[in-house]
């Protein structure tokens, strides 16, 4: 069914919408936070969420990179929009792949959250000032190379599991932190609980870290239409210099890698990193140029970084 012109309120309107999306109560406040941008939009349209369970959520205890990396979040969303089960699925763009399935697009691109991690410690210290051996918990290959980095001193303990379940084994003595994505805390309204805000500068986002990623199949334009009052270009130039970044190194969630860029004026700055697999040696490289060149940009910068010693980790 597609997207009817009517006159009145309503503008461009399908009548039912089905949205793909994770169960967990991040998944869940994220995707109503669209639902109701889209509601707002079109009034007249029924909304639905479909809930999908991912091999990400069952295999919950098993690190990551060792089964498939960060697209294990959205293969069955992905499948179920290809099928037409769903119509939009809306996802964490840190947990898209570098190459998507044929068929699927990125038809819409909002403005980004807060991309910084932050430390989130029970004795409301911040990295420089916890103990020596403090047991951190994170399940990030770029968090663990870039704490150690930082606080070689620091006990990395991986941990997996929504947002909640990883504040509550912090605060029952499991950890004394863990490192997150804000963007995460901010959504579901918990600022509170932030130790740290950790700068950018000295840890660097994942490709993608605070953005939501609408995704539909190629070829409806009526749909796309729908969505684009969602679009925000500067998140969409920068989010596309770090994906072309990544998809250069052929790497995801099973490679220590990391890309931020910042759109200043109509210049693009992209800050990366690569890190060995052993997780104990890293590289930095930056780059600025035309933000209409986003795709170059990012490029570039991964060859940089694979020049400079970082093939030798990948």
């Amino acid at each position: 069914m597609g997207w009817e012109s009517k006159k009145g309120r309503d503008g461009l309107i399908r009548q039912t919408l089905k949205i793909g999306t994770r169960g967990s109560a991040l998944a869940l406040t994220q995707t109503r936070q669209i639902a109701a941008l889209l509601q707002n939009q079109y009034p007249s349209m029924q909304i639905e969420i479909v809930v999908i369970k991912t091999s990400g959520d069952i295999q919950k205890d098993v690190p990551l990179a060792k089964i498939g990396g960060k697209g294990l979040f959205i293969k069955e969303i992905e499948e179920a929009l290809l099928a037409g089960t769903v119509d939009l699925a809306i996802h964490s763009m840190k947990d898209l792949p570098a190459e998507l399935p044929e068929g699927l697009q990125i038809a819409a691109v909002p403005v980004r959250e807060d991309p910084r991690d932050v430390l989130i410690s029970a004795a409301g210290r911040g990295v420089d000032d916890l103990p020596e051996g403090a047991r951190i918990g994170t399940g990030s290959l770029r968090r663990i190379v870039q704490l150690h980095s930082w606080r070689p001193d620091l006990e990395i303990v991986p941990i997996r599991g929504n947002l909640d379940t990883r504040i509550r084994k912090m605060k029952q003595g499991d950890f004394d932190g863990i490192v997150v994505a804000a963007a995460g805390i901010l959504r579901m309204g918990w600022a509170e609980q932030v130790t740290q805000f950790i700068p950018a500068e000295r840890m660097l986002p994942a490709v993608g870290q605070g953005v939501l990623c609408l995704e539909t199949r190629i070829g409806e334009a009526d749909l796309d239409a729908g969505l684009a009052f969602l679009e925000d270009g500067r998140t969409r130039r920068e989010v596309t210099a770090e994906r072309a970044f990544l998809r250069r190194l052929g790497g995801g969630c099973s490679l220590p890698v990391a890309a931020f860029a910042e759109e200043r004026g109509d210049a693009l700055l992209i800050r990366g990193m690569v890190g060995s697999l052993d997780e104990q040696t890293l590289i930095r490289h930056r780059l600025q140029g035309s933000a209409e060149k986003a795709v170059d940009l990012g490029t570039e910068l991964a060859d940089a970084l694979l020049d400079g010693g970082g093939r030798a980790f990948l």
